[in-house]
């Protein structure tokens, strides 16, 4: 049963234009680009403001970081946002409704450990289990659990690459687009876990109330995306 409390909310603001949740970081700039692409001006939100809503097209933009886009979706805070695949995962927890991969920000979720070393199959030999860093646990307890292997998972908060070099971990579990930092860290991919690209999610309330409206901003959006699938 969904809330009372979010479908009054999006129905109180039935006659404002939707709110999109924007993340900051690696997804920002190309955000704003496929906002450019539909005639959304982001001329402001490109400057040196420091506010983190803005009005621009019909739309309310709120920038957030990338984790809690989700957040704010799944509570009514935006009916629509965008963020990574690897967000999404990690939460699947999360209410919302994944509409359109508009294919920016490709990248690949990946255990990798030190070059040459063998500490992963021995560890799972010796103990049991390897010791596996990252900033995404439940992405990678799901994936050992699935491929029949036992890992003991160590959250980390930094820099994900230390941990095997300083003996923490035997391998790490993360996010790569170009593998450069991995290669200057001495790391290389072991295996791949999933593809990660940017998308759009809709807030399941706003999907029903307004759904025109939603349904125009994906329409809108669609063909960025195609385009960029060919390339």
């Amino acid at each position: 049963m969904i809330p009372p409390t979010i479908e009054s909310a999006v129905r109180t603001r039935g006659g404002e234009g939707l709110k999109l949740a924007l993340p900051r970081g690696a997804l920002f700039e190309p955000c704003l680009d496929a906002l450019d692409g539909i005639g959304v001006d982001t001329a402001e939100i490109r400057g040196d403001s420091r506010s983190l809503v803005f009005e621009s097209g019909g739309l309310t933009l709120v920038t957030m970081r990338p984790s809690d886009v989700p957040t704010y979706v799944e509570a009514g805070a935006a009916d629509l946002g965008i963020t990574g695949k690897d967000v999404l995962l990690e939460q699947h927890d999360r209410v919302v409704y994944e509409i359109l991969d508009l294919r920016f920000g490709a990248c690949r979720m990946v255990v990798a450990a030190r070059e040459g070393d063998e500490s992963l199959g021995e560890s799972e030999r010796r103990v049991g289990a390897m010791r596996i860093a990252t900033k995404y646990p439940r992405i990678a307890e799901r994936f050992f659990e699935q491929t029949g292997r036992q890992a003991e998972v160590i959250d980390v908060k930094g820099s994900v690459e230390l941990a095997p070099i300083v003996g923490l971990a035997d391998g790490i579990v993360d996010l790569v687009a170009t593998g450069r930092t991995l290669e200057e860290n001495g790391l290389e991919v072991r295996e791949e876990i999933v593809d990660c690209t940017a998308r759009l999610v809709v807030n399941r309330v706003s999907h029903k109330l307004r759904a025109a409206e939603v349904d125009d901003i994906v329409e809108r959006l669609r063909p960025g995306a195609e385009a960029l699938a060919k390339d």
